[in-house]
């Protein structure tokens, strides 16, 4: 089994700053990743690299088996499903829900001359049914509610069926409803045998889906532990992590966090 991330001594700097420093990560197909540290970590540039949207300033990131620096990004990029608030910024208020949703299999974010097949029609809408958001197809995506939008943007990002979907903070702002909605649905589509390899971004346990297999934890910039989830994710390590000390509690395969 090959892996679809792979990350050897990837440091980003960025004005003389390093904010990925020396990353070594590596994510299966069948693995269901969590990456938890506090603001400023590195957290949304680890995603960027993993997403192909910025190269490491040294070191090595190879995704789907293609090295960044020696392979076409354009060609790459469609294979990897990403779900994020600056993706979400660039989709019109105005755009219907399932053009929000079919315009990912051009990789575009508004509606405009493209051409698309009833194969395409079909996927997007089964799409929709998976994430209950069939109901909405006609509604405007900036009339839904935030955990509305959060469902479309995934909703979208699995439309082209990849092999790595990426998502960044998909519980923040959501009231405990819609964030327990969301987490269901995500623990249901990551025990799928067919969903792909998946890292999901937060700076909270409690918005972690049952069902994810491992965890990475940055800060600084630096891993600080990485591994299966129940081996990562002690009290000790997230109290190193965060900079306080943690009390962790765990049921259910849902985690729960305070200060100590």
């Amino acid at each position: 089994m090959s892996p679809v991330l792979d990350f050897a001594k990837v440091s980003v700097v960025r004005g003389g700053t390093r904010i990925l420093d020396q990353v070594d990560w590596v994510v299966q197909p069948d693995e269901r990743w969590v990456v938890l540290g506090p603001n400023g970590a590195g957290k949304t540039t680890l995603l960027q690299v993993a997403s192909a949207g910025l190269h490491p300033t040294t070191g090595t990131a190879t995704l789907l088996g293609e090295q960044l620096g020696a392979t076409d990004t354009a060609e790459l990029k469609p294979r990897i499903g990403v779900a994020s608030s600056a993706l979400a910024k660039r989709i019109p208020g105005s755009e219907s829900v399932l053009d929000v949703v079919l315009t990912a299999a051009y990789a575009v974010t508004g509606r405009w001359n493209e051409t698309y097949e009833d194969v395409d029609l079909g996927r997007a809408r089964m799409v929709l049914r998976d994430w209950r958001l069939d109901a909405f197809e006609e509604r405007r995506f900036g009339s839904l509610s935030d955990g509305e939008q959060k469902r479309v943007q995934i909703a979208r990002a699995v439309m082209t069926d990849p092999e790595l979907l990426l998502l960044d903070e998909p519980a923040a702002s959501l009231d405990l409803g819609a964030r327990e909605d969301l987490l269901q649905l995500l623990g249901e589509y990551a025990a799928e045998p067919s969903a792909p390899a998946m890292v999901m971004v937060t700076h909270h346990v409690e918005e972690i889906p049952p069902g994810f297999t491992h965890a990475l934890l940055l800060a600084g910039g630096s891993v600080r532990a990485a591994g299966r989830i129940g081996d990562v994710l002690t009290a000790e390590n997230l109290s190193s992590t965060f900079g306080v000390p943690i009390v962790l509690t765990s049921e259910g395969g849902r985690y729960s966090a305070r200060a100590a």
